[in-house]
C-alpha cells in the first residue's frame, strides 16, 4: 500500500520541524482555517477513535500555505 495523505502530512511536519501553531499559521496563509483538534486527529493512529483522514483539500491547502511560508508571497504581475 502506498503513502496516504496522512503519511505525507506527518513526514512534512517532521522534515520541517513544525508545531501545531506553525501548521495553523501556514494554513492561514492559504486562507484555510484549521483547529488544533483537527490537526491532532490527523496525526493519530488509524485505529484511534478520534482519527481523521487527511483529505486532498486539506493537504492541498497546507502545501499552498507551505509554499508561501518558504518562498514568500507571489509578486504582483504587472
Amino acid at each position: 500500500m502506498g503513502l496516504t495523505n496522512n503519511d505525507i502530512f506527518k513526514k512534512l511536519r517532521v522534515a520541517h520541524k513544525l508545531r501545531d501553531t506553525d501548521i495553523i499559521e501556514i494554513c492561514a496563509l492559504a486562507d484555510f482555517k484549521v483547529s488544533k483538534s483537527e490537526i491532532n486527529a490527523i496525526f493519530r493512529k488509524e485505529d484511534h477513535p478520534k482519527y481523521m483522514e487527511c483529505g486532498d483539500q486539506f493537504l492541498r491547502n497546507f502545501l499552498n500555505g507551505l509554499i508561501i511560508h518558504l518562498r514568500g508571497p507571489m509578486p504582483d504581475k504587472k
